[in-house]
């Protein structure tokens, strides 16, 4: 059953290794092209003072609501000998190409589907095995914070309409699924709408900007969204069916 998840509410869960604690996330980097999550940022300043660590999905086990705890199947020798990033530098794919190298990973843009062959992060790690990842085109990847884009404005056909809350993503497939539109300073209240980030026209990323195809009444009149509920499939449909659109699970 497919599990939709707040990536604000994600934040502050503990990593756990096989062998002990790591840190917690504190931002999550997306592909702006096809609105997945490749990579956790964890704080490790407790274990690792003065290193910016990343943790793929390839790598997670479960995700624990209860506990708020997030697991991966590494050891922490393996997270301190990954290869290091400067705290302020982008991620090059040059360094994805060594921190895959590192895990025996293989890449998760070599192919058609959202991670390389497959729709989930997971089988880049087992079907790996003891293969060396091929060597990859050397394209820059379109990677953004979710801590960035979080207050980005939006801007309806006619109107602005409000700002990036929060995102909603698959835990499975690591995809954004919805951008949590906070309207409180357009609409009365503190009114939330979902729009998916495909349904966008245009991100204008120097702007701090993302224009969607609809107008500020369709907007005003979707379904609401309110953070306490989980978002499952029939709210899914309410929506998809307000706008008239295909569902994109079948």
């Amino acid at each position: 059953m497919q599990m939709l998840r707040s990536i604000l509410d994600i934040k502050g869960y503990t990593i756990g290794a096989r062998d002990g604690h790591i840190g917690h996330c504190s931002d999550f980097l997306f592909d702006d092209t096809n609105w997945t999550v490749r990579y956790i940022v964890a704080d490790t300043r407790k274990w690792l003072p003065g290193r910016k660590v990343l943790i793929s999905p390839i790598a997670i086990d479960d995700i624990n609501a209860i506990k708020r705890s997030l697991n991966v199947h590494l050891v922490r020798e393996q997270v301190e000998t990954s290869p290091p990033l400067d705290t302020d530098a982008p991620v090059s794919r040059q360094y994805e190409i060594a921190y895959n190298r590192h895990y025996r990973w293989e890449h998760y843009w070599d192919g058609e589907s959202v991670w390389g062959a497959y729709q989930l992060p997971r089988p880049l790690s087992l079907s790996a095995g003891e293969k060396t990842p091929p060597v990859a085109v050397d394209n820059a990847p379109n990677l953004r914070s979710t801590k960035e884009v979080a207050g980005y404005h939006v801007q309806a056909i006619d109107k602005d309409i409000g700002h990036i809350e929060d995102f909603i993503m698959d835990q499975d497939s690591w995809i954004i699924r919805y951008l949590v539109i906070d309207t409180s300073n357009w609409l009365p209240g503190s009114r939330k709408v979902l729009v998916p980030p495909d349904w966008a026209e245009r991100v204008d990323w120097s702007r701090r900007k993302v224009l969607v195809n609809q107008t500020s009444e369709q907007i005003r009149s979707s379904p609401r969204y309110d953070p306490t509920i989980p978002v499952n499939r029939k709210l899914e449909v309410t929506l998809y069916d307000f706008y008239g659109k295909p569902y994109y699970w079948q």
